[in-house]
């Protein structure tokens, strides 16, 4: 995930060689709109993945002067699996520690749903005003395979539920493509400005399969 303030764990000895942001997959990569599969077992190759997000969000964040990545889904960087890594400080953008959520699920939704923008690395140049809960209840597994859970409020909680449609295919603007007023762009002063949806957006083939 992407934010114009913030945009959705230390380095273990598993390091990927090479992940940069091109690894990046983004829109109409079909991909992007299938189910994750659940992790089973937390193998080498499953902390390798994590690796590879964590530094595919890092370079990312590089490239950008007025954007920071808060998070990543593993089907981002191509992989279906049903993993998220979210960034621990997203006010400080050389903050380079995550948090990994295996297998994250919401099981409580509460409070009022509330529109606020959101964008995505796998959607470039693309921010929406989506609707969300404020609060929401997560569940998943540590690195280690053991299971915790996490109450998230805010934009945290827009955090969790904009990563977690992703492990089941779901990309942002799907949640508004119903809502012509709801789509901007980031010009280049770090301004969003709204964009024209019949001409930009509606029948765009690269956002919409």
């Amino acid at each position: 995930m992407t934010s114009t303030r913030w945009i959705c764990c230390s380095t273990s000895a598993i390091l990927s060689e090479a992940m940069t942001k091109d690894n990046i997959i983004a829109l109409p990569n079909p991909h992007l709109r299938e189910k994750s599969r659940r992790v089973g077992v937390i193998t080498n190759e499953i902390k390798k993945i994590v690796e590879e997000m964590k530094l595919a969000t890092i370079d990312w964040d590089q490239s950008r002067d007025h954007e920071v990545g808060v998070a990543l889904a593993a089907v981002q960087i191509d992989h279906l699996y049903k993993i998220v890594v979210v960034r621990n400080d997203y006010n400080d953008k050389n903050n380079h520690d995550f948090t990994v959520f295996i297998n994250p699920e919401v099981v409580k939704h509460e409070g009022d749903i509330a529109e606020d923008y959101e964008g995505c690395l796998s959607v470039p140049n693309i921010y929406g005003k989506v609707p969300r809960y404020h609060k929401v209840r997560i569940k998943a597994l540590n690195l280690s395979g053991k299971p915790f859970r996490v109450t998230a409020e805010g934009f945290l909680a827009r955090i969790f539920q904009h990563e977690i449609d992703h492990t089941n295919g779901l990309v942002f603007i799907d949640r508004i493509k119903d809502k012509p007023e709801a789509f901007f762009r980031l010009n280049d002063s770090g301004k969003l400005e709204p964009l024209d949806f019949k001409k930009d957006v509606e029948k765009d083939p690269i956002l919409w399969q």
